[in-house]
């Protein structure tokens, strides 16, 4: 089976630690090719809430410039199958909703979901006001997936780590990417 080729974006949204999590999710459970796209906010959030340098290339990692419109992801005919947008901004999920492709993380959504292939957003930021409500269902209806960040806790996490991962693992059974992480049926007692 080849492998998938994935978009990574991180934008400007609180909440870092869950596109660092799901590149090392990604990572260890496959061998598809990663493709990561940073906003210029998403670095600096990354830099303020983890303090660890941003990834970097490798024979694995594809790192493009926001501003780089003649990258790869920008065009159908590179045969990317996934995008995740983690953490997703709302002024992001705005601009992708109205096909605003101003930048290499909203053009690359745009050519996602006129492939048909699947588009997940990973809002982190709440409450959510009328107009994000109404650009969800909007995007929803185009064919894009969201995700919210929303951990769960019926796996008894006991870690924020753990947390992390009731997210993150969530997007990999969405992308493919088998895990033995928690799944319900196989990993609880039944006791509700």
């Amino acid at each position: 089976m080849n492998n998938k080729k994935i978009i990574i974006a991180v934008t400007g949204a609180s909440g870092s630690i869950y596109a660092k999590q799901l590149l090392s999710d990604v990572l260890n459970n496959s061998n598809d090719d990663i493709s990561i796209i940073f906003s210029e906010t998403g670095k600096k959030v990354w830099l303020y809430e983890l303090n660890e340098p941003i990834p970097v290339a490798n024979h694995r990692i594809s790192i493009f410039e926001n501003d780089d419109l003649f990258a790869p992801p920008s065009s159908g005919s590179s045969h990317y199958d996934f995008m995740i947008v983690i953490p997703c901004s709302m002024g992001t999920l705005a601009r992708i909703t109205h096909g605003i492709s101003h930048d290499l993380i909203c053009r690359s959504a745009d050519v996602i979901l006129k492939e048909q292939k699947k588009l997940i957003l990973v809002p982190r930021e709440f409450p959510y006001n009328l107009i994000h409500l109404t650009n969800m269902q909007q995007l929803a209806q185009a064919g894009g997936i969201i995700l919210p960040a929303s951990p769960s806790f019926y796996s008894n996490p006991v870690s924020i780590s753990d947390l992390i991962k009731t997210v993150t693992h969530r997007i990999l059974s969405m992308i493919d990417i088998k895990t033995d992480f928690f799944e319900w049926g196989k990993n609880n007692t039944g006791i509700c």
